[in-house]
């Protein structure tokens, strides 16, 4: 009796640390293999064959279409540069150089994977149409009211993601962190 106890017990425990570990994966981006610089988080496998079980129901319960690793990688942030969570009620600049890329994008998201609505229907910027100071570094603000230079509304939203795509990087499964300079993230100002 004593040995049926303690197996049921350790499988008790053992199917909570597996369902925890899960649920850690599925609602907190928690996937193996991440890259992390500053507060930018990217997942080089999730475009290859070799994506972990963790991983690859991160990305079938989001319905995201990861980039092949031959393509690019995918950062985010949904946290500014001292782990202050994005608030769209805020003004928060996104400045600096991106590593090396062919072409990127910055998009704004909500929550729940879809853009942040705004009235001007903007939702982010292309390496091409940002504009950019005399040694290639940019900033945008991330802000509800109108600001000069590149401004993304965020439409007042509580929370959201920002997700920078490098097309055509050498960034991969094999780089570290202390090798990537990524665009600082920067709370200005908050109601």
């Amino acid at each position: 009796m004593r040995l049926l106890l303690g197996t049921l017990f350790a499988l008790g425990v053992a199917a909570l640390v597996g369902l925890g570990a899960t649920w850690l994966a599925l609602t907190q981006g928690q996937a193996v293999g991440g890259l992390t610089v500053g507060a930018w988080n990217a997942w080089p496998q999730h475009g290859t064959r070799s994506i972990d079980p963790y991983a690859r129901a991160m990305v079938a319960r989001s319905g995201e279409l990861p980039i092949g690793s031959g393509d690019g990688i995918a950062f985010r942030a949904r946290r500014d540069d001292k782990g202050e969570p994005l608030d769209g009620r805020c003004d928060v600049v996104v400045s600096g150089m991106t590593p090396q890329a062919r072409y990127w994008t910055i998009t704004l998201y909500d929550p729940n994977g879809g853009l942040v609505g705004n009235s001007v229907q903007r939702h982010g910027f292309t390496s091409h149409e940002v504009m950019r100071r005399a040694n290639g570094a940019f900033e945008i603000t991330v802000s509800p009211r109108a600001r000069p230079g590149n401004w993304l509304p965020s439409g007042g939203a509580e929370r959201y993601t920002l997700v920078l795509r490098l097309y055509d990087t050498p960034l991969g499964v094999t780089t570290r962190g202390s090798e990537v300079t990524m665009p600082s993230i920067t709370r200005r100002a908050c109601p």
